[in-house]
């Protein structure tokens, strides 16, 4: 299947979504922000071969990790058929796991749920993953390093996003070219004390490297010049594929 082909099954899939937790609760507290516009960056990101990567997800094994609600994963379960893990924190979760676990039963998904705390030096539910979608979540970790290099060992490829930065929130240092990482402070951007590292497209390519990762496909978006890591409105996005050296070798 060509990319564009399940982006626009995506897009029907979220409306769907939005009517059916409506359906099942109006009220509750689902997570308010829409995971599976991530569809559309990925149709940004993935080139040649790479357009038809889900075509090797069928039936697969995958993880959504960092997953929210787990709108993406279960769309790709119902699409694909996709064996799912949905593996989030559910302290800083939005509604503690409970719109996943929730959407996992009226949806009569086969999904596991998993709360794993990621800021521990966390095991994985399953030893081997197809995929791990890992999409907004870097940046909020304390060690990305230990996450990245975990999931090298147990998943063959990882789509990723998380926020970068070119210049110092002064704008007084650029360092889009030096592979370095900004520390927030907890309550430098959006007052938020989950952000913690933001690396520079550098810095974040060494990353991939130096955890066991080869870069298939790579873009940016948002916000592509004089980008900062305190600034709403000068907040860009890295989303790359990946694929493990560590499984490969």
């Amino acid at each position: 299947m060509e990319f564009a082909t399940l982006r626009d099954k995506a897009m029907a899939y979220r409306e769907w979504l939005l009517k059916r937790k409506s359906e099942i609760d109006p009220d509750f507290p689902w997570y308010p922000f829409d995971t599976l516009a991530n569809m559309l960056h990925l149709d940004g990101l993935l080139s040649g071969p790479n357009r038809t990567v889900f075509d090797r997800l069928a039936g697969q094994r995958i993880a959504d990790i960092g997953a929210a609600d787990g709108d993406l994963g279960f769309f790709l379960e119902s699409q694909l058929g996709c064996e799912l893990d949905v593996v989030e924190t559910s302290a800083p979760n939005y509604n503690g796991l409970r719109g996943a676990r929730l959407l996992a039963e009226r949806l009569d998904s086969d999904a596991r749920i998993h709360d794993v705390d990621l800021d521990s030096q966390f095991r994985l539910p399953t030893e081997r993953y197809r995929a791990v979608l890992f999409l907004g979540l870097l940046y909020h970790l304390k060690n990305p390093f230990y996450a990245l290099e975990t999931l090298a060992g147990h998943s063959e490829l990882c789509f990723v996003s998380t926020r970068i930065a070119q210049l110092s929130p002064d704008h007084g240092t650029r360092f889009a070219e030096q592979p370095v990482a900004y520390l927030l402070h907890p309550t430098e951007a959006n007052d938020d004390p989950t952000n913690f590292w933001i690396f520079s497209e550098a810095g974040l390519r060494r990353l991939f490297d130096r955890t066991g990762w080869e870069v298939l496909d790579f873009t940016t978006v948002g916000c592509t010049e004089d980008s900062d890591p305190a600034a709403q409105e000068r907040d860009e996005r890295a989303f790359a594929l990946l694929r493990s050296r560590v499984l490969a070798g």
